[in-house]
């Protein structure tokens, strides 16, 4: 049945930028020139930048750690986890979201790494970071997006209490899930695992910003309801946004010599994150689609099953691998495209509704 709501506008179109801002409508031209602006710092003041890598305590950089906290924690604080009530209401929705998070999109990205970069690329990357691109692009995979898919599941329609429990159950999955995932990956990949860094990673990146970012919230709630929440999130929001330049700058400062080396990296470290954005959130929308799910759970499904924690990418991989390493490189190449790629599948989203509508059967329990 067809309700006000979806008869807007598609919002894959003029709304969007209104949703995302001013920032996340040119998020990629942000990173373009925190490219080339890391990549000018490190080469003037390549002692400044060997400074901070040196800050670290086992291998967790301590700047790095800072700014993926503030950019981490006010996503994080959005979350509801007492939103989990809301599972048994979609679950076959939320049943295909797991599955393609956990069963699919890593092992699907290992593959495409393995047959891309190991194999039909392999001429044109440097032998020595080959095994290192490959496990940027697993670490990308096993870390399901958190922050922007509120944004992807308003510009598709989405069902906001399907996105919140779906992100809700994704971040309590991760807390167990990520470090052994990513660490069977690596191994099949026949990438040596640092598990000491890999779980102390996990519990740096993941478990205390949940941790501290829930506190927050409950003590916001308690003293001026959902409008003190939301005044905390919009005034948090621009550091968020300002550490997250930040991290890429110093990373690209690192990353800089090797970049002006071989700039054809980043275009083929591309490939397989593409491919793994529209074969991840297609074959979500189709088994959707099979199943009978409403088109607004479908959709938001599909873009949770495609996008990427990236700030958490970036972070373990810095920290697995270091500042310098393919891995972090591989991570930002995700970070570069988000945007118009997720742009590009909430398009397809939209203007395929009556096409889904047609060959679904929508259920309340869908």
């Amino acid at each position: 049945m067809t309700t006000q709501q979806d008869a807007r506008t598609d919002p894959a179109d003029a709304p969007a930028g209104a949703t995302l801002g001013v920032f996340g409508r040119y998020l990629s031209l942000w990173v373009a020139f925190c490219i080339v602006a890391g990549v000018a710092l490190g080469h003037f003041w390549p002692v400044a930048f060997q400074a901070v890598g040196g800050l670290e305590i086992a291998r967790v950089n301590l700047p790095v750690a800072v700014l993926i906290w503030v950019m981490i924690i006010p996503m994080l604080i959005r979350v509801d986890f007492g939103a989990l009530h809301h599972v048994r209401e979609h679950w076959r929705g939320i049943g295909v979201t797991l599955f393609i998070n956990w069963a699919v999109k890593p092992f699907s990205m290992a593959l495409l790494g393995w047959l891309f970069i190991r194999l039909a690329f392999a001429e044109w990357l440097p032998a020595g970071e080959i095994d290192s691109y490959i496990a940027g692009l697993i670490i990308l995979a096993a870390a399901p997006c958190t922050a922007m898919v509120f944004v992807w599941s308003s510009l598709s329609h989405g069902d906001p209490n399907f996105t919140l429990t779906q992100v809700a159950l994704n971040d309590v999955i991760m807390v167990f899930a990520f470090a052994p995932i990513v660490g069977l990956l690596l191994g099949l990949s026949t990438i040596i695992v640092p598990w000491d860094t890999l779980l102390l990673s996990v519990a740096v990146y993941i478990v205390v910003p949940v941790v501290a970012a829930q506190a927050i919230r409950r003590r916001l709630l308690a003293r001026g309801g959902e409008e003190a929440l939301e005044r905390v999130l919009q005034a948090l929001h621009p550091l968020s946004l300002v550490a997250l330049l930040a991290t890429l700058v110093l990373l690209f400062g690192f990353q800089g010599e090797q970049i002006i080396a071989q700039p054809l990296v980043i275009a083929l470290l591309a490939v397989p994150i593409l491919i793994q954005v529209y074969f991840n959130s297609g074959l979500a929308y189709l088994l959707n689609r099979r199943l009978g799910v409403a088109h607004g759970v479908a959709g938001p499904s599909a873009l949770i099953g495609a996008s990427n924690f990236f700030e958490l990418a970036v972070a373990t991989a810095i920290s697995l691998f270091g500042f310098d390493s393919g891995a972090a490189l591989a991570t930002v190449v995700g970070v570069l495209i988000e945007v118009p790629v997720m742009l590009s599948v909430v398009r397809i989203v939209n203007h395929s509704r009556g096409w889904y509508l047609a060959g679904a059967r929508t259920g309340p329990a869908a």
